[in-house]
């Protein structure tokens, strides 16, 4: 391949993992854009998982192998089965060197001589590929894994020229995967909050608009359950905010705990001494029980005064939802009542018959009813 093409080549690596949206996302376009690059039949980009001492797959593209899938849940391999990871590279770098790609075929040893080639050669053959090379991707000077281009058999086996351009290809790869962590921490940060760890309100603002959306649309279930932590203020103005700042953090700790009863649910902190769990597709009853568990436990938290709890389903005959913001008003309205009664466990909208007062609450015109948070959905 001529510079030209090859300095093309890069750009479009590059471009491709900029563009990328996700993690996946990324490390598909830099496979493809290795693989492109190398005139590959297939590759792979793999990560050293180091707690777990092996090799994860992250994505197979190009010709797969019947065992091979384009984002495996599964596909990881033994790092001792390729010391050249976690072994060969150090030892090179401790020595000056630097983390060189390098070429395996089909017609190696494949067995009986130690080392680590002998387990990338038996791939190749078992799965009809006639070389490979195999670059080492380095991220923030330590080995992150690996993109693997192989060709099939038949087709000329790779040079050193290619390990050397497939070396510039993986720093590019590397470059791209630092962005990509860049933003997925910029997101994580934006749609968390930072005392508790939990989600924050952007993300639940966006969860219960694509919620309610698939409600209306698809019929699915959506469950979301408000609470106010009790005595906030009271440990705020006696001990201090340091105090009432660990206390929030163990109530976020709790509410995780009970989420964690709902499979999918989200656990956020709307702000203050405001939370709530959102669970979309779980029936009611197995939220009102983890929101039941919820009250229980805050109850004997130390320094709290229990939590005031309301729930809202489209599964209870509260009315139409066709709006997010309605939603949130009939479970806001749920833990209102909740507070009024000093009620110890979750009050639920719809429950209580015909002329149910916390529906009758929720759908009182402002200003009748003045909402303490406002949520930035659609109008009813």
């Amino acid at each position: 391949m001529g510079e030209d093409k090859r300095l093309a080549a890069v750009v479009a690596l590059a471009q491709g993992m900029a563009a990328a949206h996700t993690p996946r996302e990324s490390w598909r376009a830099a496979a493809l854009g290795a693989c492109r690059a190398l005139d590959g039949s297939f590759a792979a980009l793999s990560a050293w998982e180091r707690e777990l001492g092996r090799l994860r797959v992250l994505v197979n593209v190009g010709d797969r192998a019947p065992d091979e899938e384009e984002f495996p849940e599964t596909e990881a391999y033994p790092v001792h089965q390729f010391p050249e990871i976690a072994e060969f590279l150090h030892e090179r770098w401790a020595g000056g060197g630097e983390p060189h790609a390098w070429v395996e075929t089909a017609e190696g040893t494949a067995a009986g001589t130690p080392g680590y080639f002998h387990q990338r050669v038996a791939a190749l053959r078992r799965r009809g590929r006639g070389c490979c090379v195999v670059a080492p991707v380095v991220l923030h000077g330590r080995a992150w894994g690996e993109l693997y281009v192989a060709r099939a058999a038949g087709e000329p086996v790779f040079e050193r020229a290619d390990a050397d351009f497939a070396t510039v290809l993986a720093a590019v790869v590397a470059a791209g995967i630092a962005q990509t962590e860049r933003l997925e921490e910029a997101r994580r940060l934006a749609y968390t909050d930072a005392l508790t760890g939990l989600a924050n309100r952007r993300a639940v603002d966006v969860r219960l608009e694509e919620a309610v959306e698939r409600h209306r649309t698809e019929g699915v279930g959506v469950t979301l359950v408000v609470c106010d932590l009790n005595g906030l203020k009271r440990v705020n103005d006696t001990l201090g905010h340091a105090v009432g700042d660990r206390l929030l953090e163990r109530f976020g700790s709790v509410l995780s705990l009970c989420g964690a009863m709902v499979p999918g649910a989200l656990a956020a902190r709307l702000g203050g001494d405001e939370f709530c769990l959102l669970a979309v597709g779980p029936p009611v009853d197995e939220v009102v029980k983890a929101a039941d568990e919820l009250c229980r436990r805050a109850s004997v938290l130390e320094l709290g005064e229990g939590v005031a709890c309301g729930v809202a389903s489209t599964e209870d005959p509260i009315g139409d939802v066709r709006s997010a913001r309605r939603l949130f008003r009939l479970a806001d309205a749920a833990q209102y009542r909740a507070k009024a009664l000093r009620a110890r466990r979750p009050v639920v909208a719809g429950r209580e018959g015909p002329g149910d007062p916390v529906v009758r609450l929720a759908d009182e015109p402002s200003p009748a009813r003045a909402e303490r948070r406002r949520f930035r959905g659609r109008q009813p």
